[in-house]
């Protein structure tokens, strides 16, 4: 039912551009050549400019489920196509391998620094395990505030 109304308003749009460019065509008989050969040159110009469309048939139809995939065949990828369409994942695996590397570093450097400040501390390192200790830490922290 829809598809009926698409195509008379299409048709409808055909035929007003059809009896426009006949209007125009009436009107170009009366200009001077100067005029009508410069409009030449520009119909020209506006001809070699405009995009070409490419129109395709589908050689096949995979259904899965309720979606459909249409296949075009040979797609006519260059190797270059391809090498290009590949970057960016290059890029992704290139920036998790580099994020995975500072992040190592980060933690070797984090724990370097508590076993220096461990090591360099007053108390010995068993003291810290000290389930006494824990709680002279809470008891002291308690009284400060």
């Amino acid at each position: 039912m829809n598809n009926s109304y698409q195509y008379q308003n299409q048709l409808a749009q055909d035929r007003f551009g059809l009896r426009i460019a006949a209007r125009l065509s009436d009107a170009a008989d009366d200009l001077p050549y100067d005029i009508s050969e410069r409009l030449r040159a520009a119909r020209a110009q506006a001809l070699g400019k405009r995009k070409v469309s490419i129109t395709r048939t589908a050689t096949s139809v995979a259904v899965s489920g309720g979606a459909a995939t249409l296949t075009f065949g040979n797609e006519y990828l260059s190797w270059w196509d391809r090498v290009v369409a590949a970057l960016p994942l290059l890029a992704l695996v290139l920036g998790l391998i580099t994020i995975s590397i500072i992040q190592n570093d980060n933690r070797t450097t984090e724990l370097a620094e508590i076993d220096a400040a461990l090591l360099t501390d007053d108390l010995p390192p068993t003291a810290y395990t000290d389930p006494g200790f824990a709680q002279f830490l809470k008891l002291s922290s308690g009284q400060n505030q």
